[in-house]
């Protein structure tokens, strides 16, 4: 039996439901609400001390890390259609996608999707003084609500966010000149590169910043995202389990920001 601990605006919870989805696994949810801060209920700390999702439980074992978890699916399930190509060599080409992914990608989303959406939700409800903010630190500690402090309260003018802006399309670069080569990010088969990649294009997207990739600026990766949207697994992979009312905050607040975004990139 498979449980998934999720919830529907992870970028990281969306690439397991996508892996899950193309694999044709059957799983049961449970939802872990972070905006309620259902994240640091001692019961789900038990299972994940680092209060994030997504979690999946195999038959009672405990798999963390969405990575890690894509390539155990891959493993324990070899009969279901193959994410990794067989050979070492194009395996090696799908693993730089994912680690890049969780090395320097994941972070700059993290920062871009509190500067363009979360910061105006908080400030518009009341941010309230950094002691107060504090107290719903839970394992993140005081140095990482630091910076998310400054991230809501400066927006992209906090220290870094403008370099992670910059990192995040520099990414959508790389992917263009990938993508000149072949339809799919790491050669003619659609892979784990690509729902890897797939949650980050699509938060860009929710976020109305359609603009770094549309109007022929970089043609490969809209090309590329319409033919991930066009896939069945897509819509129940990412929307089925997002608030309306969250999709609609991000829209909001996304139009808002990209002026300056463009600005920022010299589109």
């Amino acid at each position: 039996m498979l449980e998934l601990y999720h919830h529907g605006s992870s970028a990281c919870a969306a690439k397991v439901r996508f892996a899950l989805a193309e694999k044709g696994l059957d799983w049961t949810g449970h939802y872990v609400d972070l905006l309620k801060g259902e994240q640091f209920d001692p019961a789900f700390l038990a299972i994940n001390p680092k209060a994030v999702v997504p979690v999946l439980v195999h038959d009672g074992e405990i798999i963390l890390e969405s990575t890690v978890i894509c390539e155990y699916l891959e493993e324990a399930f070899p009969e279901t259609p193959r994410l990794y190509p067989e050979s070492p060599l194009a395996r090696t080409k799908v693993r730089l996608w994912t680690k890049a992914v969780d090395e320097e990608l994941h972070p700059a989303c993290s920062a871009l999707t509190y500067v363009l959406s979360h910061r105006h939700a908080i400030l518009r409800n009341g941010a309230g003084s950094f002691d107060d903010f504090l107290k719903g630190a839970g394992p993140d500690g005081r140095a990482a609500r630091e910076l998310k402090w400054r991230w809501i309260q400066e927006g992209l003018d906090a220290p870094g966010v403008a370099d992670k802006i910059r990192l995040y399309d520099g990414y959508l670069h790389k992917m263009e000149a990938a993508l000149e080569k072949s339809d799919w990010l790491a050669g003619g088969a659609f892979t784990m590169a690509d729902v890897a990649l797939a949650p980050y294009l699509n938060r860009l997207a929710m976020l109305q910043c359609h603009g770094m990739w549309r109007d022929g600026r970089l043609p490969c990766v809209e090309d590329w995202f319409a033919r991930i949207r066009a896939r069945a697994t897509f819509e129940p992979a990412f929307f089925k389990w997002m608030p309306a009312d969250l999709i609609e905050n991000m829209r909001a607040n996304g139009a808002r920001s990209w002026p300056a975004v463009k600005d920022l990139l010299g589109i």
